[in-house]
Parts: structure tokens; sequence; C-alpha cells
């Protein structure tokens, strides 16, 4: 959603069919309701509003739709009707591959910050567990639209002590 700056003026989405299969499927909301189709998975994020094609649905708040998950293996995309739906708000995570700029894991339950997304106001947190190069990080507030295979980046004030992939926001 923020461009692609090492492949010159291309739409992400362009980019993203010339590299990854996409398979049409169907868009559903959370509570299994069947909204649309999609252009293929792999094509969104969580958290992504524009380019779901889903109109005005009989049953529903009238709300901007967002994506709130996708399941792979069934080829589906899950969506909610409004920006503060809980289903997109996650009080945790779990993140994989970190990588801790010191050399040494920080310590558990101390307040830290993190950011999940590009220009995120830092967002009060505590690491809860760190397991080999797992980690798993509970926020004072819920964070919007934490997206598995983003990174986690992981401040004590103003220093950077490095971060992790996130393997999943957990509601």
């Amino acid at each position: 959603s923020q461009g692609i700056c090492f492949v010159g003026e291309v739409a992400v989405r362009d980019f993203l069919k010339e590299y990854l299969p996409a398979e049409r499927g169907l868009v559903l909301t959370a509570t299994g309701k069947r909204v649309g189709e999609h252009e293929g998975v792999a094509l969104y994020t969580i958290g992504q509003r524009q380019g779901l094609h889903i109109g005005g649905a009989k049953d529903a708040s009238g709300e901007p739709w967002f994506v709130c998950g996708k399941d792979m293996a069934k080829n589906r995309l899950i969506v909610v009707q409004g920006h503060d739906h809980p289903a997109l708000l996650a009080p945790q995570l779990t993140a994989l591959e970190s990588h801790w700029i010191s050399g040494t894991a920080p310590t558990l339950n101390h307040p830290y910050a993190a950011k999940t997304r590009y220009r995120q106001t830092d967002a009060p947190c505590h690491l809860t567990s760190i397991e080999n190069d797992t980690c798993t990080i509970k926020f004072d507030e819920a964070q919007w639209a934490v997206t598995p295979g983003q990174s986690v980046v992981v401040y004590d004030g103003e220093i950077c002590l490095g971060g992790a992939i996130i393997e999943q926001g957990q509601t």
C-alpha cells in the first residue's frame, strides 16, 4: 500500500500479480457470510480497505470493509466492517526470527515500545516470552491490523533494540 520504491512506477497489485500465483476466491465476513470475490489472497493485506470491490450489503452497517484475515489453505479473504472492529485489534503478537542488535535479548516484562506498521506511533509494550528466536509481545493497548510477515521493531526510549517477523497477531 506504500508502493514499491525499488521497481519504479508500478502499482503494487500489478507487481505482485507478475510474481505470485493469484487464484480468484471468496470474500467472507468474519461470521462466514459471502460478500464478494477476490483476485488472489496474496494480493491483499490485513487492514486493507481499498480495492476490495465490496458494495453495500442488505444487512450490513454501511461502514467501510477492511481485511481482517486470510485463509490461505482455503483461498478465502476475511473482512469486517468498521475501522475499529475488534477483529482488527491485537493485544499481543508472536514473532519469529528475532534479532537483537546487542546480541542479547531484552529483559522480559520491562516497559518498552514497538512499531508494527510504517510511521506508526510507538506503542507501549512488554516482551512476555523469548524462546530461541521466537518472542511474544503484549501491548498496553491493542494494536490495529497487526500483519503476519511484517516486522515488529522494539525500542527502549530512542534506542532500537531489534525486531522480528510477525507470525500472528492475537485477538
